[in-house]
């Protein structure tokens, strides 16, 4: 999948099984689909989050942003004591709720630019293939600082996302389709504050960054 370009600067005990993946209505109906299916979870879980975590330490309290139906939450709750998945739909936050309830997971609905939680709250904070529908680069911006302003000193942000495309555009018709582009989005996780900061640019983007603080 190639390697990691970096800036200058640098399992738990058996749980509950979750229900099966639940949909999200924010999208058309490919792409629910493709959301929610078992195809899409493998790839999630085996070709993306292994690597974005390598040598990675997720802390106790992880913050996933838009979840969707749960794929990357399912393989993020085994590595963490607690997760919390904030979705912007009320429904779909608690369709999440349903899947996982009894395991250490807590969906709530909530808007990810405006976190409704006190400073330094996480150790980690994850965005997995859902920046593109955020609408505008302001908004994404004050999702990012939302979830640096989140984290503890020296948690970590990880995410990736879908590159623009022909074919993306045409999965997205009739949703928010908003890609980053990888080198603007390098200087601006820089300006917003992160460091450590490491992008990895094939299919798509996966990223890594730190907040600044820890000894």
């Amino acid at each position: 999948m190639g390697g990691w370009l970096a800036t200058p600067d640098g399992g738990l005990g058996a749980r509950p099984a979750p229900k099966p993946p639940v949909s999200s209505l924010l999208v058309n109906e490919a792409h629910d689909k493709l959301l929610s299916s078992p195809e899409w979870a493998e790839y999630l879980q085996t070709e993306i989050l292994p690597v974005v975590t390598q040598g990675t330490d997720l802390g106790e309290d992880l913050l996933e942003i838009g979840p969707g139906p749960g794929a990357a939450t399912e393989w993020l709750r085994h590595r963490v004591r607690r997760l919390v998945a904030i979705e912007l739909e009320a429904d779909a936050a608690a369709r999440l709720g349903e899947r996982f309830a009894g395991t250490n997971v807590e969906a709530i609905a909530g808007d990810a630019t405006a976190l409704p939680y006190p400073d330094e709250s996480f150790d980690t904070v994850a965005l997995f293939t859902m920046l593109h529908h955020v609408p505008t680069k302001p908004l994404q911006d004050a999702l990012l600082a939302g979830a640096l302003r989140a984290l503890r000193p020296g948690g970590t942000l990880i995410g990736s996302d879908s590159l623009a495309s022909d074919r993306l555009h045409r999965l997205h018709e009739g949703d928010i389709y908003n890609p980053v582009e990888p080198a603007a989005f390098l200087t601006r996780l820089q300006t917003i504050g992160f460091g450590e900061i490491m992008l990895m640019v094939s299919s798509r983007l996966l990223f890594r960054a730190r907040k600044p603080g820890a000894d």
